[in-house]
């Protein structure tokens, strides 16, 4: 496309200033585009600008086609079939786990402070202002966010995507609004299906292995965890989703280059939005819990 530009380019320009001898005119042309090229390349952005800015634009169009109703109904149920029962079996596994190992480190440290009946409440905390958001959206991220970039920047190549215009549809109706919507609405769910799994599974390390009682670690977490830590634990998944499906989106629509930048694309897509989780992750845990809170003073007073 920029070699047809500078040809039409240069033909104006000879036309405008009169026609040259045929002797070097060749070699005029060829110069005058080598030249255009260059200084194309030279004020071009670079790919992370044009690449955020497209993923604002396309993350605002989104939203916007959700709000309006404009996602495509079908692509919807297909999308959050992907995001959230077929994700559920790993998000299950991994919160087990996340909520024994840390079962283990709280129990060996509080219990030479005697203040076993605490635990329950600090794995309460954890788990649901940090752990259960943090970690479920990274399997998101890895699973599903791989997926949607791959197979976007597939159809990309291809011109699938021209395909779709040339028919009439709307790629971000068809596309991209489902996607988004669907983790807007499958990752809180299972946010909180692995809050409970991960603090059931606490449970039954620390009666199997510690001797305490499910009782005592269930009443600690119920006196320590509040309504609000619930909401912006479920705030946060939302807003992991939403990274997590615009960054792969947009990567996946601004693939160039053949399967080498599929693959290329797919893993940068992945790694931004892993970053982004942690950044958005640190603003809204300053926004939410600055200053002194008495959650572990309040699940003292229940023991």
């Amino acid at each position: 496309m920029l070699l047809c530009l500078s040809k039409c380019v240069y033909s104006v320009a000879t036309a405008l200033h009169g026609p040259s001898s045929s002797t070097g005119s060749e070699a005029q042309q060829n110069k005058f585009i080598a030249l255009l090229q260059t200084w194309w390349q030279t004020l071009a952005p670079p790919r992370w600008l044009w690449r955020t800015s497209a993923a604002c634009i396309l993350g605002g169009q989104a939203i916007w086609r959700i709000a309006t109703g404009k996602a495509h109904f079908r692509n919807t149920i297909e999308q959050l079939k992907l995001v959230g029962p077929n994700s559920l079996g790993v998000a299950m596994l991994t919160s087990s786990f996340v909520g024994m190992v840390f079962t283990i480190q709280f129990v060996r440290e509080f219990a030479k402070l005697g203040l076993t009946r605490s635990v329950g409440g600090v794995l309460g905390l954890a788990l649901s202002r940090e752990l259960t958001p943090v970690i479920t959206c990274i399997i998101l991220a890895g699973r599903v966010g791989s997926a949607f970039a791959a197979e976007l920047g597939t159809m990309q190549v291809s011109e699938q995507v021209d395909s779709l215009r040339v028919l009439g549809s709307d790629p971000v109706n068809y596309l991209v609004a489902p996607r988004v919507l669907a983790c807007m609405l499958a990752g809180p769910a299972l946010n909180i299906f692995c809050f409970v799994i991960g603090l059931g599974a606490s449970v039954v390390l620390a009666q199997t292995v510690y001797g305490i009682h499910p009782r005592v670690i269930v009443d600690s977490a119920a006196h320590a965890i509040t309504a609000w830590d619930l909401i912006t634990s479920i705030i946060k998944a939302w807003v992991f989703g939403v990274i997590i499906s615009v960054v792969s989106c947009s990567w996946g629509f601004t693939t160039t280059g053949g399967a080498k930048g599929v693959g290329e694309s797919t893993t940068s897509a992945v790694v931004i939005s892993l970053v982004l989780i942690f950044i958005a992750d640190f603003a809204l845990s300053f926004l939410f819990f600055q200053g002194q809170g008495d959650a572990l003073r309040q699940c003292s007073g229940s023991s």
